[in-house]
């Protein structure tokens, strides 16, 4: 086994300026102990609303909300508190308004985050730029955008015509030239993945993108087997844990129902 990489600590400069460097890594992370067993082996930590399906049993993530992420942002946070810390905000809490980004955002950046995430191109270019102006950091999020599951039908990869494709260009640009320090690049080719790191000034970060980007994130939950819904193309899945704790939970509720648990030494006399 690989021994641990010792990572210093990374600011959003850092970050941004690793852009054609070494590979930048990104995980999401939800609750204290595992942001705190990520910590070490990773650039940043994501608190995607992710959490929604993998923690809270919802069949996407638009039922996510601000309250949930702030929640989850404060524990990995406390987790994990000399890592960055980007959360995502949640659907229905930007899109209106620059002024509701901004008032999310902050919220956000007030339980422990160092950035906040949003979905969108083009049409959120002044949103990003608000916020960027007024000392938030966005990451921005093209290609396949979960949050729009209901517009697009399916999370069927995108860039498969040349009309999609000019519109993820098209959107990536937008994000890059209104102040995002970075953009996550979901479920596209390997081809626009390529031209879209080629062409932006800041750190593309893939999932489902190809390793054309400048640094990669997937959901900890799939890479862990622990979320057993299903398993998209782009995981690789480094342990099997859901396998473990079922094992152990069937040990414990034998030992239980058997006597041999509590043992003499596993309780109070």
């Amino acid at each position: 086994m690989s021994k641990a990489v010792p990572i210093t600590r990374m600011c959003i400069p850092a970050f941004a300026a690793r852009k054609g460097g070494d590979k930048l890594v990104m995980l999401t992370a939800y609750s204290a102990p595992v942001a705190k067993l990520l910590a070490p082996h990773v650039d940043a930590l994501l608190v995607g609303d992710s959490v929604g399906m993998v923690y809270h049993g919802l069949p996407s993530t638009v039922g996510v909300t601000l309250e949930m992420m702030e929640l989850h942002t404060a524990a990995v946070r406390r987790g994990a508190p000399d890592t960055l810390v980007i959360s995502d905000l949640p659907f229905g809490t930007y899109q209106e308004s620059p002024a509701q980004a901004y008032a999310s955002s902050a919220r956000l950046i007030q339980a422990g985050a160092d950035a906040v995430k949003l979905e969108g191109g083009v049409e959120l270019a002044d949103t990003i730029r608000y916020l960027s102006e007024r000392g938030i950091p966005v990451m921005g999020h093209v290609g396949l955008m979960p949050q729009r599951i209901n517009q697009m039908g399916s999370y069927a990869a995108q860039g498969r015509t040349t009309e999609a494709v000019e519109r993820i260009t098209e959107d990536a640009k937008a994000v890059a030239e209104s102040g995002a320090f970075a953009m996550v690049v979901e479920g596209v080719l390997e081809s626009v993945a390529a031209n879209i790191t080629g062409m932006v000034k800041i750190p593309t970060i893939g999932i489902g993108a190809s390793p054309k980007c400048d640094g990669q994130v997937l959901v900890s939950d799939d890479v862990f087997g622990l979320f057993q819904d299903f398993t998209p193309k782009f995981v690789r899945k480094y342990a099997n844990i859901s396998d473990e704790i079922s094992k152990a939970a069937s040990g414990y509720a034998a030992d239980v129902r058997s006597g041999a648990f509590p043992s003499d030494k596993e309780y109070f006399k």
